[in-house]
């Protein structure tokens, strides 16, 4: 494990909660009300609600895992700088396809009412994850010392979580462009606004600096057995605030530091849990893991399959919903998780095995589907 740049119980993580967000997407848009209001609905809430901060958590470390050497190069805007600007491009440009109300730009422009402008600039995910990450880009060039580098990591996080209650409560789009203004809450539909969601991401960056000294120092075991610990005690303290000690009106606010901790703690027991899972095994290869190395490609997808009119003018959502059983919709979400599993697999072969065809055919579809936009 030591030699390995980065672990593969992190990707595994990852791919993990890839799957389980195809889940969430699904029992959330076709599974039928009356069920949603069982008991047992909740806990299942819970655990899908760890999905997205799973998923930024992974993206923050993974993103400074991979850049933990060649610092120099991105300073000089080398091949490497343009090449990690690029991936952040293109996790910004899906993110704003997946929010584009029409696949025509003429049809944008005569509908462009505030409705539609808005939902075009709505932050989901994506956003929240390529925004944090660009901002980690800069900060690695402009703090070419490692130690300061993980202390900014570590501040920005306490800043998110100190200012997130507060940043909750102000109508920005007063102050800024709309634009702008929905990155920071939720008053006009964001989903994943930066506050909290920038905390996992830079938890993620700042928590990499300790999986590196035990990287180096082949001292996995003690790591993993510190993320358990701590996270199984964050994930307590965050309970017992949460639901005793602090008053409901804000506990009801998403971005006070406890939500964070509560789910910082499941997140490190689980990437704790993945090492021993992982440890020692004779092979690298899972399908978990193919999931999320084409998590970009996974992500976007499944919502275009799941919410675009791709079946006789109507979206999957728009024809079941609400309208499906647990067994219905279990069924739809197995596979959606195959299918899914399968280009990835397939994607990422080719792209292993013939490079270039994958970057022709990337720059084809993206190109055509550019052009296809304009003319429409």
């Amino acid at each position: 494990m030591a030699a390995k740049s980065r672990a593969l119980y992190i990707d595994l993580l990852k791919g993990l909660a890839l799957v389980v967000m195809i889940e969430v997407h699904i029992f959330n848009s076709l599974l039928l009300p009356e069920i949603k209001q069982a008991w047992w609905f909740n806990y299942l809430h819970f655990i899908n609600g760890l999905v997205a901060p799973t998923f930024t958590f992974t993206s923050g470390m993974v993103f400074v895992l991979t850049m933990s050497k060649g610092v120099g190069d991105l300073r000089k805007f080398g091949k490497d700088f343009w090449k990690r600007l690029s991936r952040i491009g293109m996790v910004f440009l899906a993110a704003y396809s997946l929010h584009i109300p029409f696949f025509s730009l003429s049809k944008i422009w005569n509908n462009a009412t505030f409705a539609n402008i808005n939902s075009l600039f709505t932050v989901d995910v994506l956003q929240a994850i390529a925004s944090g990450l660009l901002v980690l880009l800069i900060a690695r060039m402009v703090f070419t010392n490692n130690k300061t580098f993980f202390n900014f990591s570590g501040v920005m996080t306490l800043l998110i979580l100190l200012l997130g209650p507060f940043a909750w409560k102000i109508d920005f789009s007063h102050h800024i462009p709309l634009f702008f203004a929905n990155y920071l809450n939720r008053m006009h539909g964001s989903q994943f606004p930066i506050f909290p969601w920038w905390g996992f991401i830079f938890s993620g960056a700042y928590i990499a600096k300790y999986y590196i000294a035990a990287r180096d120092g082949n001292n996995e075991r003690s790591f993993a057995n510190k993320l358990i610990i701590v996270g199984v005690i964050f994930f307590f303290a965050g309970v017992l605030m949460i639901n005793v000690l602090l008053p409901e009106n804000l506990a009801s606010i998403i971005p006070h530091p406890f939500f964070f901790i509560e789910r910082l703690g499941v997140i490190m027991a689980l990437l704790g849990g993945g090492w021993y899972f992982l440890h020692n095994k004779p092979t690298s290869k899972s399908i978990l893991l193919d999931v999320s190395r084409e998590s970009l490609l996974v992500y976007w997808l499944h919502l275009q399959l799941l919410y675009r009119d791709v079946i006789w003018g109507k979206s999957l959502a728009f024809i079941y919903d609400d309208k499906l059983n647990i067994l219905e919709a279990t069924i739809v979400t197995v596979i959606m998780v195959a299918l899914m599993m399968v280009i990835a697999k397939a994607w990422g072969t080719l792209k292993q095995k013939n490079p270039q065809w994958a970057r022709r055919i990337t720059i084809t579809i993206l190109g055509g589907g550019f052009l296809l936009f304009l003319i429409r």
